[in-house]
């Protein structure tokens, strides 16, 4: 008898309500470590007058949190695959709500900064354990496509967020409160969390076959390599010092690369960066980062040293970022599966190039709508799409044991490509100010034509990051989710005779056709203020100092502090 054939369509997890509300939960925590960054800034002069910090530890209020942050990425990434990505999550998630309850009771130094430092860690588990919950949850292509567009753009929210709740928070009740707002929404994760989020039992390996001396390079040389960027500015990059531990966090990481090739079961498995498109994606935002932020900390400060912007003031300006960065990455969740990751990537690279290049012409005398709107709201769009592209090219394909991994990484050149573009490009605009004002050339000249210089680096940066992406693999939605099936209807062969019986799938649970059955459980149905920063750290009354005073900031208070959070609309 002839045979005929019946479709069956897998049931896509994101239309169910279960799965908007799991999409949530997730983007919210990558909203919170970003809000986190940006609310923090507004309120650093107040705790500098407050906690009485000098001028040079009041920077580790910011540093701290990217150095631990950073150098635990790695470790926490990989501990969610190992050890179960909810119970990271948890974890995560408690210790930063612990900590930010530290840092608002913090009564000196030593107790703010400590519970700085243990935020990075929790957050260090936070976001990859997160991420790689979305990736894995959202099995079918079409599902993870947009999912990976919403975590790629709701930066965009956090760092408007961040510049209102910071400024209205700092000045109308106190700067604790920019740590204290943390807990409700600590807790709201944290109840979410267990509400909607399957309990995992990853098959992790005996402890004896842990590859303790892999964790332990690692995160030794990324903790020093954050450390050496961090101060390579202030300290210099051609001193003893400075090449010294820059060697030394390299030779960490060799020696972890060589532990990696030897280890019956390695920490991170070189064969992870055989996957199409990973490895390029996370080069590519290392460059794309640094001529992001370095648009962000020099346009900032120009607006306030050259133009007089309050800090609040120079914070709203960014809003129109948002606006671009949104309507970027819709473009690019959109066309993904159209055209894949690499135009966007490139095009988006491209777009924030001009849009840098043309921040880098800004005039001494210059003004808001024509010499800055247009250039920012360019380069918004590029960051939509490249934050898009790079996000599926890094983890769309992904397999499920290691997506924690995967997420730390490209969570790591986020920071990374942050950390060294302040510390490449502001230290060509320091020279080229310091320069000019040994030849007794007006401050507010000087600093301008050192941002210019500065600017124009970070607009190469971002040129060369399109070539890499252009000779890149395009990812497409095919490479994607490999474990999955597409939204798509797929042929079902049937034997002719009687009319089949329909899948038969229980009240919670929806199996997918050519899943595992842990893969399949992803798809559960429920029934049922008016002062800067450098007005605290320079006085007024020495305009010249006050003109370089920016210079002497290191990169963990540049990162956050001079953006006043519109770094974090890079999301």
């Amino acid at each position: 008898m002839a045979a005929i054939q019946a479709t069956s369509a897998p049931p896509s997890f994101l239309g169910t309500r279960r799965g908007k509300l799991t999409l949530v939960l997730l983007c919210a925590v990558g909203f919170i470590d970003l809000l986190d960054a940006s609310i923090v800034n507004i309120a650093l002069p107040e705790i500098r007058t407050h906690l009485g910090f000098s001028v040079q530890s009041l920077q580790w209020v910011a540093s701290a949190y990217l150095l631990t942050y950073g150098g635990f990425l790695l470790l926490g990434g990989r501990s969610a695959d190992l050890l179960g990505r909810r119970r990271l999550l948890v974890a995560g998630t408690s210790l930063f709500g612990i900590s930010s309850l530290m840092c608002g009771l913090a009564g000196s130094e030593g107790v703010l900064i400590g519970g700085r430092l243990v935020q990075g860690v929790g957050a260090a588990m936070m976001t990859p354990a997160a991420l790689s919950i979305l990736t894995t949850s959202f099995h079918t292509r079409g599902d993870r496509v947009k999912a990976l567009g919403a975590w790629g753009g709701v930066g965009a929210l956090s760092g408007a967020a961040g510049v209102v709740f910071g400024g209205v928070l700092t000045s109308e009740a106190s700067w604790r409160w920019v740590f204290f707002v943390n807990l409700p929404v600590v807790a709201v994760i944290l109840a979410a969390s267990f509400r909607l989020i399957d309990a995992e039992r990853p098959k992790a390996p005996p402890l004896r076959d842990f590859d303790t001396v892999g964790a332990g390079l690692i995160t030794s040389g990324m903790l020093l390599l954050v450390y050496v960027l961090v101060n390579a500015p202030s300290v210099g990059w051609g001193t003893a010092r400075t090449l010294g531990e820059l060697a030394g966090a390299l030779a960490l990481v060799a020696l972890f690369v060589f532990n990696e090739q030897r280890h019956s079961n390695p920490l991170v498995p070189l064969s992870l960066f055989k996957i199409k498109g990973l490895g390029a994606a996370d080069v590519t935002q290392i460059l794309a980062m640094a001529g992001f932020y370095t648009m962000f900390f020099l346009v900032t400060l120009y607006m306030q040293e050259v133009l007089h912007y309050s800090a609040i003031d120079a914070g709203l300006c960014y809003l129109p970022v948002t606006v671009g960065a949104a309507v970027g990455a819709g473009v690019a969740t959109n066309a993904i599966p159209k055209i894949g990751t690499r135009p966007l990537i490139a095009a988006g690279a491209l777009l924030g190039a001009a849009g840098v290049f043309w921040l880098s012409r800004v005039p001494v005398h210059g003004t808001y709508l024509p010499d800055i709107l247009p250039g920012i709201v360019i380069m918004g769009a590029g960051v939509g799409l490249v934050l898009v592209g790079v996000q599926n090219a890094a983890n769309g394909g992904v397999p499920a044991d290691k997506a924690g991994l995967a997420a730390s990484l490209i969570t790591a050149s986020f920071q990374l490509g942050g950390a060294l573009g302040l510390a490449i490009f502001v230290s060509l605009a320091t020279g080229r100010t310091n320069h000019l004002l040994a030849t007794h050339t007006q401050p507010s000249e000087a600093l301008t034509l050192g941002f210019q210089r500065g600017l124009l680096g970070a607009s190469i940066a971002l040129v060369i990051a399109a070539v890499i992406a252009l000779r890149s693999p395009n990812v497409r939605v095919v490479d994607m989710a490999p474990d999955a099936d597409d939204n798509q209807a797929s042929p079902v062969p049937v034997a002719s005779g009687s009319t089949p019986e329909a899948p038969h799938f229980s009240a919670g649970q929806a199996e997918l056709p050519g899943l595992s059955s842990r893969a399949a459980e992803g798809t559960t149905v429920p029934a049922h203020r008016k002062s800067t920063l450098l007005e605290t750290l320079v006085p007024a009354s020495q305009p010249t100092e006050r003109a370089v005073g920016w210079l002497h900031l290191q990169p963990g208070a540049i990162q956050t502090a001079a953006t006043y959070g519109a770094a974090a609309v890079l999301g």
